[in-house]
C-alpha cells in the first residue's frame, strides 16, 4: 500500500507530459523528450532494481497466505512480486549493471523512431499545385486540403497529410492514378532511412534483455505476462487465420480486376474496391459522409450509447481549457447524477499530433488515492475549412466509438489501487471493451438518431442502411491481410534470440511476410516496420497481435448482448459490474467468464471475418 502511495505526483506529471509528446509535441517537447525519457528508464530501473525493497515484497509474497488479505490486496502483492521479478530484481549485480544499460539504450531509441515518424510524416506530405489532381474528393475534403496547405505553410497550394498507416483514406476516391500512386508512395517509403537501423537496434537490445531475463526471445517474455500465456498459443491462432483471410483477399483481387479491366496494383484496391462496394451494394462512402456529422455522431451516437446502456450522461466544460485550443473537456455524470470523471476530446489532426487514434488516462481512478479519472480521446480527423462541418467517414464514426470504448473502461474503473485503474490489464485485453463498443455504431436505435443529414435533416434511408450493414462485410479479405501482415512483421522482430542478426531491416521485413504466406504487393502490411510506432515506440512491442485475439472475445461478448436483448441496461449493467468497474483487479479471464457464463469461443471471430469456411 505505501508503494502504491508513492510516486503520485510523478504520475500525474509523467501522464500529462506523455499525452502531451503524442498529442502536441511542440519543439520544446520534442527537445526535452529524450532526456525526460531517460531520466524516468533510469527512475524505473532504480526502483525495480532495488534489493532492499524487493526483499521486502520477496518477505511478504513468501507468506501471502497467511496474511489475511482482502482479495485486491492479495492480488495487489502477487503483481507487485511479478512485475519486480520480470523487470529484473533476481540479477545479480553485473546483469542489473547490463540491464540498467539496455534500458536506457531502448528508451532512447524509442524515443527517437517515435520522432522519426512524426518527423517523416511531416516531410511525406503530398502537396499538389492544382485542385483537379483532386478529382473524387468531395467539396469539403479539397477545402480541407487547401487549409492544410495555408496551416503547413504552402499557400495556394493543396496537402494530403499522411495518416499513421500504410492506406489513406484518400485512396478509394481520387480518381488520378497517379496521384494515388504517388500517395501510396509518400505513406509506404517514410522514414526508411533513420528507422530501419533503429528498428533493428531496438529489436536486437529487446532480444538480449530478454535473454538476460531467462527468456527465448522478447515475445516470450511479453506473452508470459498476457492472457495468451505463451507464444505457441499465438502463434496457433495467426496461422490458422492466414490461410482462409489470403484465400478471401485473392477472391476479392479477382473480382476488382474484372471490374478494372485488368490487375489492381496497391494504390488502386481501395479506389476499385469502393467502386465495387458501389455497384454490389449501392453504397457510396463519400455519398454517405453528409449524414455523419461530427457533433451529431458524438452526441446522438457515441453518448447517446453510454447514456443507454450505463445511464451515463456528458456535459461540456468550455471553462475548462485543455492542452490544445483543439481540445475540448466533459464533465462524465452516473445515473444518480453523481461526477465520475472528466472526458477530452481532440479530435483533429495537426503536424504535432502523431497518428492514428488512441486513448490516454491522465488520472488514474483509485479509492486508496481519492482520485477520479480523466481521460483523453485522441484522434486524427481532417479539420475542416472555418466554418464547414466535420464530414466523417463510417471507418471515423466506428473508431469514434472504439476509443470511447476505452474511455468508458477509464472512467468506469472502480478500484481501489491504482496499480489495476480503467485499462491497466494484459495488452491482449485491452482492446476487447473498446471493440465491444463499436458494436453500437450500428445499433438501430443508436443509428438512427445519428445517421442524420447534416443540411436537410433527413435520416438515413431504411435501405441504404441495410446495404451499409452488407457492405460492411465486404473487404475482410483485404482488412484481415493488412492487419495480420503488420501483426506477423512484429511477431517476426521480437521472436528474434540474442545474437541473431536481423540484417538489412527491408529485407528482413520482406522475408518475414514471405515466410508468414502474407507477400502479396496489393496488400502492403497496415503498418511497415520503420512508421510502426505501436510496436517501436509504444506499449505494444510482441503484442499487435491483441488486436485479433481480443476480437475473439468481443464477436463473443457481442453475441451475448444480442442474444440478451441487445441494448438494455441490465446488459450493461453486467457488463460494467463485472468487467469495466474491475481493471486489472481480477484476472482477466475470469471476468469475461463472470459475463459471457464460459470460455471464450473463436467460432463468432469466425464468422464476422468471413473465415469460417
Amino acid at each position: 500500500m505505501a508503494l502504491e502511495r508513492s510516486g503520485a505526483l510523478l504520475n500525474r506529471v509523467h501522464a500529462a507530459f506523455a499525452n502531451q509528446a503524442s498529442a502536441h509535441l511542440t519543439p520544446t517537447v520534442q527537445e526535452i523528450e529524450p532526456r525526460i525519457s531517460a531520466m524516468l528508464a533510469e527512475h524505473d530501473d532504480a526502483v525495480h532494481l532495488n534489493s532492499a525493497l524487493y526483499a521486502r515484497i520477496r518477505a511478504l509474497h513468501d507468506k501471502r497466505d497467511a496474511l489475511g488479505l482482502d482479495p485486491e490486496s492479495l492480488r495487489l502483492l502477487e503483481r507487485y512480486h511479478t512485475r519486480f521479478r520480470r523487470a529484473g530484481a533476481e540479477l545479480d549485480e553485473a546483469g542489473r549493471r547490463r540491464l540498467r544499460g539496455l534500458n536506457a539504450e531502448i528508451a532512447a531509441a524509442s524515443t527517437a523512431f517515435g520522432q522519426n515518424v512524426l518527423a517523416a510524416g511531416r516531410a511525406g506530405a503530398l502537396v499538389l499545385d492544382d485542385p483537379a489532381l483532386l478529382a473524387g474528393l468531395s467539396p469539403d475534403a479539397v477545402a480541407a486540403a487547401a487549409a492544410n496547405g495555408r496551416a503547413l505553410g504552402h499557400d495556394g497550394k493543396w496537402v494530403l497529410s499522411l495518416r499513421n498507416f500504410s492506406n489513406q483514406f484518400e485512396l478509394a476516391w481520387l480518381e488520378n492514378r497517379e496521384v494515388r500512386r504517388r500517395l501510396l508512395a509518400a505513406s509506404l517509403d517514410r522514414a526508411q532511412d533513420t528507422n530501419g537501423p533503429l528498428a533493428v537496434t531496438i529489436a536486437t537490445l529487446r532480444a538480449e534483455r530478454a535473454a538476460l531475463l531467462g527468456y527465448d526471445s522478447h515475445a516470450a517474455y511479453v506473452v508470459e505476462d498476457r492472457t495468451a500465456g505463451s507464444t505457441r498459443a499465438v502463434t496457433d491462432l495467426l496461422e490458422r487465420l492466414v490461410p482462409p483471410a489470403v484465400a478471401n483477399a485473392r477472391r476479392e483481387a479477382e473480382a476488382l480486376a474484372e471490374l478494372a479491366g485488368g490487375p489492381v496494383e496497391a494504390w488502386d484496391w481501395a479506389y476499385w474496391s469502393d467502386k465495387l462496394r458501389k455497384q454490389r451494394y449501392d453504397v457510396d462512402e463519400a455519398a454517405l459522409r453528409p449524414y455523419f456529422e461530427l457533433e451529431r455522431v458524438l452526441h446522438d451516437g457515441v453518448f447517446r450509447a453510454a447514456r443507454e446502456v450505463y445511464g451515463l450522461t456528458l456535459a461540456e466544460r468550455p471553462d475548462l481549457p485543455g492542452y490544445h485550443p483543439d481540445v475540448r473537456v466533459f464533465e462524465v455524470f452516473d445515473a444518480d447524477g453523481s461526477g465520475l470523471g472528466l472526458f477530452l476530446a481532440d479530435f483533429y489532426a495537426r503536424d504535432t499530433k502523431r497518428g492514428g487514434a488512441w486513448m490516454n488516462s491522465l488520472v488514474r481512478q483509485s479509492g486508496l488515492l481519492g482520485h477520479r479519472p480523466v481521460v483523453v480521446n485522441n484522434h486524427n480527423i481532417a479539420k475542416p475549412a472555418p466554418g464547414a462541418p466535420t464530414l466523417l467517414t463510417f471507418t471515423q464514426v466506428d473508431t469514434l466509438f472504439h476509443e470511447f470504448g476505452h474511455a468508458l473502461h477509464g472512467l468506469l474503473s472502480a478500484v481501489r489501487y491504482p496499480y489495476f485503474s480503467g485499462t491497466a490489464v494484459p495488452s491482449d485485453f485491452v482492446e476487447f471493451p473498446s471493440q465491444v463498443n463499436e458494436m453500437w455504431s450500428l445499433w438501430p436505435e443508436i443509428l438512427g438518431h445519428y445517421a442524420v443529414h447534416h443540411e436537410t435533416g433527413e435520416p438515413m434511408p431504411a435501405d441504404v442502411v441495410a446495404r451499409m450493414k452488407d457492405a460492411a462485410a465486404f473487404g475482410q479479405g483485404f482488412a484481415t491481410v493488412e492487419y495480420l501482415a503488420a501483426t506477423m512483421l512484429d511477431w517476426a522482430w521480437h521472436t528474434l534470440r540474442a545474437g541473431e542478426d536481423p540484417g538489412d531491416p527491408l529485407a528482413f521485413e520482406a522475408r518475414a511476410l514471405e515466410d508468414a504466406g502474407l507477400a502479396l504487393p496489393a496488400i502492403p502490411p497496415r503498418y511497415r516496420t520503420t512508421y510502426f510506432t505501436h510496436v517501436f515506440s509504444s506499449q505494444y512491442s510482441a503484442g499487435y497481435y491483441s488486436y485479433i485475439w481480443s476480437e475473439v472475445l468481443d464477436a463473443d461478448t457481442v453475441d451475448w448482448f444480442a442474444s440478451h436483448g441487445g441494448m438494455r441496461r441490465e446488459n450493461g449493467d453486467v457488463f460494467r459490474r463485472e468487467l469495466l468497474s474491475k481493471g486489472g483487479s481480477v484476472d482477466p479471464m475470469q471476468a469475461f467468464a463472470a459475463v459471457r457464463g464460459r470460455a471464450p469461443d473463436v467460432a463468432p471471430l469466425l464468422r464476422r471475418r468471413g473465415l469460417a469456411n
